[in-house]
């Protein structure tokens, strides 16, 4: 199989791709338009994934998500596209119904795809598709977030998604400790990035380990870049949350109960 050619100056087209995608999602054919500069570069599933899962936030935070304006079922439809396009397509969505904790939802698309389309999927698809069955505590999860580590590599957003499932399977074995080995992995091993130390400092709560929650956290808020109000809000509420927890488990030990 013969490599796409990489043209002299491909990493600042894909830098213009990414900003035109960010910049104004208002135009009704965002993601159309996303999607053939995509496959106009030949864009592997890497820098795929990073575009789309950029744009699909930024969409979102602008209220004009792609799930408004195409069905989520073309995630299904999308396979007779060319291999590109329908990539950065299914990225997009299924990134969307990601942020929007649709995870049943994601599930549901990716087992309606045909089982050769599926085999056929790129490793940030299956990270998705592992988010889904993680979120929602599915044992299977963690063995299809397995395979996927084996591709991933160091690939942030790969390891990002997963990470994410874990957080929220609340109910997986050892979810705990599978987020926080998962959390000291290249390159997330620096602990400078912030919504890593937010995830890991969730698991170190369920583990009642809350001075190194409490720290996690505070760590986190620092690295935070000013201005996103909202994920800000999200750390706070991760912090009163464990001083109530912890302030309770103390509590409950002084009167002598049983924490439950």
């Amino acid at each position: 199989m013969s490599l796409p050619l990489r043209r002299p100056g491909r990493a600042l087209a894909l830098v213009r791709a990414r900003t035109r995608a960010t910049k104004d999602t208002s135009f009704p054919l965002w993601p159309a338009r996303l999607a053939a500069d995509l496959s106009e570069l030949q864009a592997d599933w890497k820098e795929s994934a990073e575009i789309c899962a950029d744009a699909a936030w930024r969409a979102r935070a602008d209220g004009n998500s792609i799930l408004g304006l195409r069905r989520p079922d073309h995630v299904i439809t999308a396979i007779g596209l060319d291999p590109v396009t329908a990539r950065a397509y299914r990225h997009l969505e299924l990134s969307t119904l990601r942020y929007d904790f649709r995870c049943a939802a994601l599930q549901q698309l990716i087992e309606q795809l045909p089982k050769e389309e599926r085999s056929r999927l790129d490793c940030y698809s299956r990270a998705l598709y592992a988010f889904a069955l993680l979120s929602q505590s599915r044992p299977e999860g963690l063995t299809l977030m397995d395979e996927v580590l084996d591709e991933a590599g160091g690939h942030a957003k790969t390891l990002h998604v997963l990470l994410h499932g874990l957080w929220l399977g609340q109910d997986l074995d050892q979810g705990a400790e599978r987020l926080l080995a998962l959390s000291t992995r290249p390159p997330f091993d620096t602990g400078t990035d912030p919504i890593v130390l937010f995830r890991k400092a969730g698991a170190l709560r369920r583990l009642a380990r809350y001075e190194e929650s409490l720290a996690a956290i505070d760590r986190a808020l620092d690295l935070l870049p000013p201005g996103d109000v909202a994920v800000h809000a999200d750390f706070v509420r991760e912090r009163t949350l464990t001083i109530a927890v912890r302030d309770l488990y103390h509590h409950t030990r002084a009167i002598g109960a049983t924490p439950t």
